[in-house]
């Protein structure tokens, strides 16, 4: 939609703009002035999928068996129907409320005097400030907490896509990655970041393949060699260690001392309860050398919660420990979930957003779904670890490993 002729920009809409884990379809809005000639270009696009409805500025396509709707309008009304289209409704009828309070109307084109029909405002920034609200980000629309949040002038500002320096979970092939450290570090230089950890899977975890205890010393060459070649960015060598039953890390100390940043994972239950679970955790997290606990729940994906944990003394054993708790931007996690994360962030915890990517082309799909995850949380860039500057980092670090 954002390459077809004529158009000005395209957004997506509905479920997908809030950030929701699971959506029903796919809903884009474009503007341009010529609905038509874009909606044959992305008809004749080669594999987009089979047209359904069409009308002079509609088009239903189904791409993979998912429904997807295209919506055109001109560019003075376009943002408008993004409003309405993004919802959720509880939202909407808020705004749609408090439009009433001002004798004004909402509809597809925008705010109208109720007496006149005159257009008072037609873009998502202009139709909120006529109803009093700062702009408020698509994430926080799905009910009308943050309008009232809004309207008391405490609207958080969420942390976005250039607040974040760096990526601290990422694989390669010394574990189940499946690409080059160089790989993954020429990708992270290209996203702007200051810093990257390569963090691969410790010898007990369940991936198809793990770092051994005599590969870290190799790895850890390989490492120094790549950093001679990508000088702009620090690239930190980390590893991704299992907590094991009795509580022990995968890998001694004398090994966990010699990476720049540990993060601990509790991959298996062993049949354990939620309360053994927590002590796993907080055996770990009691570790001066463990820096970050990777997705907490380990929730396997949308619609499954994961641990049923006591996530309220996990939080205080977070902040009593100084370690970081993680949201995984993979799409097998999406962990911590976003009501999680925002009573993390409550209870004073230091986040970390990361990719937990696999391939370099899933950096910044990974990044950018953690971050969605995140803002539904309504996380801003005071919580969170990898929005400071590399030296704040080491700073953040080895204050606690020098407990």
């Amino acid at each position: 939609m954002r390459t077809a002729p004529g158009v000005y920009w395209a957004e997506p809409a509905g479920q997908l703009r809030r950030g929701q884990d699971l959506i029903d379809d796919i809903t884009l809005v474009a503007a341009t002035q010529d609905a038509p000639t874009a909606l044959d270009a992305v008809a004749a696009t080669v594999g987009v999928g089979r047209a359904g409805q069409r009308a002079a500025q509609f088009m239903a396509l189904a791409i993979d068996g998912v429904p997807v709707s295209l919506h055109c309008r001109p560019p003075e009304t376009a943002g408008a129907l993004l409003l309405l289209l993004t919802g959720s409704e509880t939202h909407l009828d808020r705004l749609r409320r408090l439009a009433s309070d001002r004798r004004l109307s909402l509809d597809s084109e925008g705010l109208r005097a109720v007496d006149s029909r005159h257009l008072v405002a037609s873009t998502e920034e202009d139709i909120y400030a006529a109803l009093g609200l700062p702009l408020i980000p698509a994430e926080l629309r799905n009910d009308g907490e943050a309008i009232d949040v809004a309207l008391a002038g405490r609207l958080p500002t969420l942390v976005s896509r250039a607040d974040i320096r760096g990526d601290l979970h990422m694989h390669t092939h010394w574990s189940d990655g499946h690409d080059s450290i160089d790989d993954m570090a020429a990708r992270c230089v290209a996203l702007g970041y200051e810093y990257m950890a390569i963090t691969d899977h410790s010898p007990h975890s369940a991936a198809s393949r793990n770092l051994s205890l005599d590969d870290v010393e190799r790895q850890a060459d390989e490492i120094a060699s790549v950093r001679e070649r990508y000088p702009q960015m620090a690239i930190l060598h980390g590893a991704e260690v299992d907590i094991l039953p009795d509580g022990r890390l995968d890998f001694p100390d004398r090994v966990l001392r010699g990476l720049d940043v540990v993060l601990a994972s509790l991959h298996d239950r062993a049949g354990h309860s939620p309360s053994k679970l927590l002590g796993r955790y907080e055996a770990a997290m009691k570790h001066p050398l463990v820096s970050i606990v990777t997705h907490p729940m380990n929730r396997s994906g949308p619609g499954r919660p994961g641990y049923d944990l006591d996530v309220g003394r996990l939080f205080e054993l977070a902040v009593e420990t100084r370690t970081v708790l993680e949201v995984d931007g993979a799409p097998s996690h999406l962990d911590l979930e976003s009501s999680l994360a925002r009573r993390a962030a409550q209870a004073g915890v230091t986040l970390s957003i990361d990719s937990d990517a696999h391939r370099p082309e899933m950096l910044e799909r990974h990044m950018a779904l953690g971050l969605l995850t995140a803002r539904r949380g309504w996380v801003t860039p005071d919580h969170v670890l990898n929005v400071r500057s590399h030296a704040k980092l080491t700073n953040f670090l080895e204050t606690k490993r020098s407990a």
